[in-house]
């Protein structure tokens, strides 16, 4: 900022401590916009979560992590429609570290596939399904794995590029 001053009074100490003084303000307001703007999105949202779920009407718990609190809010926002299966896709796959299917038929089953893969807020997910989905369904959760002989010859070190389904299909 002293640059924008006359060549005479970049040297005043008055000036330069001035401007010193603005600098940190203008700093901090840069570092309030920056955290305002994280804000409007959820991928980044922090103390901004409570405002989301407040709106939404989910009980906000801080003692789940940011992710898990995102989560709880993204299945909420894509819980509005028809209850179908992509709806229950898109809000499992919103939990979900992986390939998910899910077959809608007399009952809800919800196929988790992968090798390793976690899922963060399985109680949240079960949650967000029962407040949607309607109460004569019967909702079901099966964890799909592929074992080790199923692989031959080749590693998991060889296979971790690919997806489950590729790797269930040979499609490597």
């Amino acid at each position: 900022m002293i640059g924008y001053l006359p060549t005479y009074e970049r040297k005043s100490k008055v000036f330069q401590e001035i401007m010193k003084a603005a600098a940190k303000e203008v700093d901090q307001e840069y570092v309030d916009i920056k955290s305002l703007s994280n804000q409007l999105l959820i991928n980044t949202a922090t103390w901004g979560l409570a405002i989301y779920e407040q709106e939404l009407g989910i009980q906000t718990d801080i003692n789940k992590s940011y992710e898990e609190r995102r989560n709880a809010i993204i299945a909420k926002w894509r819980g509005i429609g028809k209850v179908d299966k992509n709806l229950i896709q898109l809000i499992t796959e919103s939990y979900a570290v992986g390939d998910v299917s899910v077959v809608f038929n007399h009952a809800i089953t919800i196929y988790l596939l992968g090798v390793n893969e976690t899922m963060i807020g399985m109680k949240d997910l079960l949650n967000s399904i029962e407040e949607i989905k309607p109460a004569h369904l019967r909702l079901q959760i099966i964890y799909v794995y592929i074992t080790y002989g199923e692989l031959s010859p080749s590693t998991y070190g060889d296979l971790r590029s690919f997806t489950y389904r590729q790797i269930k299909n040979h499609d490597f």
